[in-house]
């Protein structure tokens, strides 16, 4: 199984040539220095949730998709033995996709595991094509601000909304909160 850095920096290499843009277009694009994309390409850096957003913005993709394994078979199962959690170094935050990696399903699935009092804030912007996401309180509590509507969410609580706004998380508890994500363009 490959590294979660490695992972992200072919999801990112492989992304940008897709879409033909060079390392200065995609630093226009997603307001991230040239210098800071070349270290996520290579592997040399562990960016934050923040930093891969703002990347995912600028390739036109969702951050649960720069997690995904290219290199997986297509397979409709995926196995809790063959997932990979990665750790946001700003927040703490640990994320893991549930969804196959490479099953050609327009939904993703994502489980958080979100630290007593870690905020993290995303400038999101529309996308095209425009993603909606849920989020599914498993246990805890948390604060979505979306926009400029905050929604505070306890357990069993579930937050529909879509990716078009400034979004920030917040755990002002002084437990470990987890919820599921799920995306669909």
């Amino acid at each position: 199984m490959q590294d979660i850095n490695a992972r992200i920096a072919s999801r990112v290499r492989a992304l940008r040539a897709e879409a033909a843009l060079s390392l200065e277009a995609l630093a226009t694009r997603c307001n991230v220095s040239r210098s800071m994309i070349s270290l996520v390409e290579r592997g040399e850096t562990s960016p934050t949730a923040v930093v891969l957003e703002k990347i995912a913005t600028g390739l036109g993709c969702t951050l649960a998709s720069l997690f995904d394994d290219s290199n997986a078979p297509v397979n409709p199962v995926s196995r809790g033995s063959e997932r990979t959690s990665w750790k946001d170094p700003q927040s703490g935050y640990v994320r893991r996709n549930i969804s196959p990696p490479s099953f050609p399903s327009p939904i993703r699935i994502v489980d958080v595991a979100f630290p007593a009092g870690a905020r993290v804030s995303y400038e999101t912007g529309a996308r095209e094509p425009a993603v909606a996401q849920q989020i599914w309180v498993r246990q805890g509590s948390i604060e979505v601000t979306v926009g400029k509507v905050t929604h505070r969410l306890s357990e069993d609580d579930c937050l529909a909304m879509q990716l078009d706004a400034p979004v920030t998380f917040r755990n002002r508890t002084r437990k470990t909160a987890h919820y599921v994500v799920v995306l669909t363009p």
